[in-house]
């Protein structure tokens, strides 16, 4: 998959709290120790047995706390893209569905933090660096790069999630992913299917691609 960074390494996510950060970073086993590592959304999602974030206990709910965060940052990110109107023909029409999936993410995991007992962790304040929406190519660009970087953080990480409806959504997801992850590399005239069995990737390639977007 491509090396590129997302954003050109600049952070878009913006706590309104310091200790709404530290817990997403223990989350993403970024602080602490003891990670256990599964993927959610459009990137990663981590739990640490050591962690204990306020809107959430650790293990499975963490998981999904965590995915929270990334899919309202991907959520946001369509919303603007579909809203910034520098797409036509095709790629509207392809991308205006990737943008309703990735909302009905959130509400699909918002729903689950609360049906297992937990609290939905807050939306962040997301800001995407100028540019961002004003070119398609850049737009399509970045997309394929979320996408791409999901699809081999799921695939790794998927089978550490612990509770078995909690894998079912987090697999129905990836499989979601994966299409769009081979209807954008298609638009920007990549390969849709690069391999014959989709490519895992560890905590340690997918949290360094992660942290610096984190304000």
């Amino acid at each position: 998959m491509s090396t590129e960074k997302l954003f050109e390494g600049k952070p878009v996510l913006a706590f309104d709290s310091e200790s709404s950060r530290r817990s997403f970073l223990r989350w993403a086993g970024l602080v602490g120790v003891g990670s256990a590592f599964a993927v959610g959304g459009g990137l990663s999602m981590a739990s640490s047995a050591s962690a204990a974030p306020a809107a959430s206990s650790t293990g499975d709910l963490g998981i999904l706390n965590y995915a929270l965060t990334l899919e309202y940052l991907e959520a946001t990110f369509y919303a603007m893209g579909v809203s910034a109107g520098i797409l036509s023909g095709r790629e509207a029409a392809l991308i205006a569905p990737i943008a309703v999936h990735e909302a009905g993410h959130v509400a699909a995991i918002t729903a689950a933090v609360t049906q297992a007992g937990g609290t939905p962790v807050a939306k962040p304040s997301i800001h995407f660096p100028s540019g961002t929406f004003t070119s398609k190519d850049t737009f399509l660009k970045t997309a394929s790069t979320f996408e791409e970087l999901g699809v081999v953080a799921y695939h790794g990480q998927v089978p550490l999630v612990k509770s078995a409806a909690v894998l079912g959504a987090a697999a129905s997801i990836a499989g979601v992913e994966s299409r769009h992850a081979a209807i954008i590399a298609t638009l920007i005239g990549g390969q849709p299917f690069p391999h014959p069995i989709e490519a895992h990737e560890p905590m340690s390639y997918v949290l360094p691609k992660v942290k610096p977007y984190i304000s």
